[in-house]
């Protein structure tokens, strides 16, 4: 069966793949993986639900769940962090599969999103940002790769430059981050493989509780139905947004300037009156030259239609 290989290695101010090669992988560990902006921090919220079995997490998700590959703390500090971890691992990766070490022996979840709304969720995500943490990641000793400039006053320049620079000479787009539409093709291209679980933002709305126990099932943890339904409650968006100190990534660090304001809105289609309709027409063309068409269609709908 094909395995994934690494191929590339993505550093700079904000994160480096290369962080991998200090993982040490358990047998039951659970790995989510986004771009950014399509449905991590949920998903964290519902790995944290599914693996206590209650409802909100007993403590921050920064010190339950840490963004592996991220310059937010030392490579050291996160490693011991990971390695006391006495529960069910679940940590995120905002890493390509081709700038990953792949583990047989963990459980990934990739979260799939139409990628006009990861912008529009990342335009948000961008200006919340304390500006001081931004210089402070662009000046780190030692960085490597490119820096986030801190971001403009128009989310339609800024999406055309999302749209036509990159911040890696082999990706098409995603300045000045990274592609959210190579990132997702990586993932695809492995979906035989058993242990990579795809979900969408869509579908999580659509039907919250029918996903969580595909996922549960996925996972190996059986549904208790006596608190099935206050799980479910406790990762709605509404809950998240109440509980954002302890669910909003970086929250314990002061990554932002207001930690309810990272649980922006969680609905579909929060572009429209934010890029024109000719931006978004580009960006269908863009995504449809650069996707196979399967995964255009599901990234762009996901799989619960409607109708």
């Amino acid at each position: 069966m094909n395995k994934p290989e690494r191929t590339r290695s993505y550093q700079s101010s904000i994160m480096d793949s290369e962080r991998w090669d200090s993982y040490q992988a358990r047998n039951d560990d659970i790995i989510i993986t986004t771009s950014y902006k399509a449905g991590t921090t949920w998903m964290q919220g519902i790995c944290s639900a599914l693996v206590f079995q209650q409802p909100q997490p007993p403590k921050p998700q920064d010190d339950l769940s840490p963004w592996f590959d991220a310059n937010l703390a030392p490579l050291d500090v996160v490693v011991d962090q990971i390695e006391s971890f006495e529960h069910r691992r679940y940590v995120k990766t905002h890493s390509p599969l081709d700038a990953c070490k792949y583990f047989e022996e963990v459980k990934y979840i990739f979260v799939g999103r139409d990628g006009r709304d990861v912008f529009a969720s990342m335009w948000n995500h961008w200006n919340n940002m304390q500006p001081a943490m931004i210089e402070g990641l662009n000046n780190a000793p030692g960085r490597k790769g490119p820096i986030l400039p801190l971001p403009g006053e128009s989310a339609e320049e800024a999406f055309d430059e999302w749209l036509s620079k990159s911040s890696f000479p082999w990706e098409p787009e995603g300045y000045p981050f990274w592609s959210h539409l190579h990132h997702a093709q990586s993932w695809w291209d492995f979906k035989h493989l058993p242990n990579i679980h795809f979900m969408h933002f869509s579908d999580m709305l659509k039907d919250l509780d029918g996903e969580m126990r595909k996922l549960s099932a996925y996972l190996d943890i059986p549904v208790n139905e006596d608190i099935w339904p206050d799980l479910v409650k406790g990762v709605t968006f509404k809950e998240m947004k109440a509980n954002a100190a302890k669910m909003a990534p970086g929250s314990t660090q002061g990554l932002w300037k207001d930690d309810s304001r990272f649980f922006h809105k969680g609905t579909n289609q929060r572009w429209k009156g934010l890029i024109t309709e000719e931006q978004s027409q580009r960006y269908e063309a863009h995504a449809a030259r650069t996707l196979t068409p399967d995964l255009n269609q599901w990234l762009a709908n996901g799989t619960c239609q409607d109708g």
